[in-house]
């Protein structure tokens, strides 16, 4: 009994439900159409030229894709190795001898951890020095910068018994005593 009566009050809601018809004014047609062309615009521009690009390099040998070029090995940076690079000394003893602590920091007891990332290259130098993390202060970035950039040349990373380019990173800390 139960089943009826619920089977009949659904029919019953489905057959007074009264249908509404939307009106769309001259206004909302146009809105849609220009919508729907400039996705059709969107969709022809990008498969368009993607079809394209991929035409004339199967056509033509003499194009080069550069997103798939390879990278020759003189220009790759390592970031991890078979041999580190290695200081000549102690680094932190030479950070430590060699830093001098920015006086504006000192005057406003700024402190704090600078992280800098550099590339070894094959011979040894650093070039490419950049600041991973920054302190509070920019004087204290300026002289990590700078310590890293006075350092003497490291022994060069080697991967297959080859002399690499080896990214590094290091904090350098800056504390007032």
């Amino acid at each position: 009994m139960e089943k009826y009566i619920h089977r009949n009050l659904l029919n019953y809601k489905i057959k007074t439900m009264k249908t509404t018809k939307i009106k769309f004014n001259n206004q909302d047609i146009k809105n849609i159409s220009y919508y729907q062309i400039g996705m059709w615009l969107f969709c022809f521009i990008i498969l368009g030229f993607t079809n394209l690009h991929a035409q004339d390099s199967i056509h033509n040998p003499d194009i080069i894709d550069r997103a798939y070029a390879p990278i020759p090995d003189s220009m790759k940076v390592y970031t991890y190795v078979q041999v580190k690079p290695k200081f000549y000394e102690d680094l932190n003893k030479y950070i430590s001898d060699n830093i001098q602590y920015p006086d504006s920091a000192k005057k406003n007891n700024i402190h704090g951890t600078v992280y800098i990332s550099f590339i070894i290259e094959k011979n040894g130098s650093i070039s490419s020095i950049s600041v991973l993390r920054s302190s509070s202060h920019i004087s204290l970035d300026n002289e990590a910068k700078r310590l890293i950039s006075t350092m003497p040349n490291w022994t060069p990373g080697e991967q297959n018994r080859k002399a690499v380019r080896v990214q590094y990173m290091i904090p350098i800390q800056f504390k007032l005593q």
